[in-house]
């Protein structure tokens, strides 16, 4: 099976799983609780907004054609209050960022333009166009406007148009249960002192850390040993849940028994190599209707896999419409060189536009991707970069 490049292997993913999901279960949730969550309806605009003509300044509502000019104040509107006049020409109420404006107005003067007189009357000398500083009714969204669509992720701009809706309980897609495999007969339990040859069990943590932040809900198995049938039995109970991650075991190795574990169930193989570095070796196919991952086991290929491929899946796997990935530009501190072919993500600070390499000593360097806080994206075709040059971050 060929290697895919870093961009055909993310497409593969995010197609077969849009191509095979099901609509997920639905639920009801307080709108406190469903920041993070995906809509399971669509969320459409109630009445105009806004309801009415609304001043976007404190000032003084006019009539466009009778400024410049000296104009009677003949009151005064607040935002929550209503003027039940109609201005007349020569008149003018002052206004106060986000009152309606008085029928009859068509315009709005900012205060800093008027000078005020001891009659009580307002001058400015500055003319007025048709509409200026006042937002028109409807501009924002007409009544029965679609804003948030159904498979959208909630985040703080969703929850205040729930809110601004009347949305005090949301309907929104239950989270998928993400089964988390690791496997090696040289992982220990976290709360075990670990011999010389002997790892603790990090990266089934770090892993549920990563689903619960996508929006998943996972469930660490017990560690699978270096052992074909009980590999397959720990495979066969992963299976169960909506997506299954496995940690180690895809290389090459002696015994490396993910890959023949899945296939006696029964699994079809979309791709096991991947032109990137950290996690050459991944594994991504189907099992018994549901999709799994083999991750390689080093701790930054876990994460950086994740990130890239497992958490597009779970997007998807959650009702989400699509499934971005956090990638923006940034430029270097200082030169950077990398040898082509491969796409590597490799731990990197940044701070405001500019991001700075980190020292770390390979995939296993678990206190390097604690100092990072993003990952440099290195095209596979471009090895040498110079202090100043714009290059991708993905963002931690």
């Amino acid at each position: 099976m060929p290697a895919l490049s870093f961009l055909d292997a993310r497409a593969a993913v995010i197609n077969r799983v849009r191509d095979a999901r099901l609509p997920p279960i639905a639920e009801s949730v307080l709108l406190e609780d469903s920041p993070g969550r995906i809509l399971a309806e669509d969320i459409a605009a109630d009445r105009d907004y806004p309801p009415f003509n609304r001043s976007v300044r404190d000032g003084f509502a006019v009539r466009s054609s009778d400024v410049p000019g000296r104009l009677r104040v003949i009151g005064e509107v607040r935002a929550g209050e209503r003027f039940r006049s109609i201005l007349q020409s020569g008149e003018t109420v002052e206004i106060m960022t986000g009152a309606p404006v008085p029928e009859g107005a068509d315009a709005v003067v900012m205060v800093e333009h008027t000078t005020r007189h001891a009659d009580g009357s307002v001058e400015t000398d500055r003319a007025a166009q048709f509409g200026s500083n006042i937002a028109p009714r409807g501009c924002e969204a007409r009544d029965g406007d679609m804003v948030l669509p159904r498979g959208t992720r909630i985040d703080f701009s969703s929850v205040a148009w729930l809110a601004t809706t009347g949305h005090s309980f949301v309907s929104v897609f239950a989270h998928p249960r993400v089964a988390v495999l690791a496997t090696g007969d040289e992982i220990v339990p976290v709360g075990d002192r670990p011999s010389a040859h002997q790892i603790r069990n990090s990266n089934s943590y770090s892993l549920a850390a990563q689903v619960r932040r996508a929006g998943g809900d996972p469930l660490i198995l017990p560690v699978a040993r270096d052992d074909k049938q009980h590999t397959a039995h720990l495979i066969a109970q992963g299976l169960e849940a909506d997506l299954l991650l496995l940690s180690g075991g895809v290389s090459a190795g002696k015994y490396d028994f993910v890959e023949s574990a899945l296939a006696d169930c029964g699994a079809e193989f979309y791709f096991d190599r991947v032109l990137i570095q950290p996690g050459q070796p991944l594994v991504f196919g189907k099992a018994r209707g549901k999709f799994f991952f083999g991750l390689p086991g080093n701790p930054a290929s876990t994460m950086v896999t994740f990130e890239l491929f497992a958490r597009a899946a779970l997007d998807l796997l959650s009702g989400a419409n699509d499934a971005p990935l956090p990638l923006t530009l940034a430029r270097l501190t200082r030169p950077f060189r990398h040898k082509p072919g491969l796409t590597r993500f490799l731990p990197a600070q940044m701070s405001c536009a500019e991001v700075t390499p980190v020292d770390w000593q390979g995939s296993g360097d678990v206190p390097s991707i604690c100092r990072a806080n993003a990952f440099l994206v290195a095209d596979a075709n471009q090895p040498d970069y110079a202090a100043g040059d714009l290059i991708p971050v993905l963002l931690k």
